[in-house]
């Protein structure tokens, strides 16, 4: 299925990569790597990833296994839109407003 990135949850992304390779030579290409590689599995099987909890809208997590992100997304009829690609303990559900319902 064809994964989608709202236009926040691509800022929060590349502004995350860049935080990383500041802080090291290369490791925001790793991070990038890890997000791509959570987007094709989520691509691939989006209904593994249990629902955000507390959500009542259907909206999933997919945590990122070697850096401290999760990615929130819906499934829709024809793609899964990426909510937001945020880090695991800042600012819980602030990107609720942009869900497609």
């Amino acid at each position: 299925m064809r994964v989608e990135l709202h236009p926040e949850a691509r800022a929060e992304f590349r502004t995350a990569a860049i935080w990383y390779d500041e802080r090291e030579i290369g490791l925001g290409d790793a991070f990038i790597t890890d997000i791509n590689l959570t987007l094709q599995l989520i691509a691939a099987n989006p209904q593994m990833f249990p629902s955000w909890p507390g959500s009542a809208t259907g909206i999933r997590r997919a945590v990122v296994s070697k850096f401290p992100f999760v990615i929130a997304f819906e499934v829709e009829p024809d793609r899964i839109l990426v909510l937001a690609i945020t880090h695991g303990r800042r600012r819980p559900l602030y990107w609720l407003t942009r869900t497609a319902r």
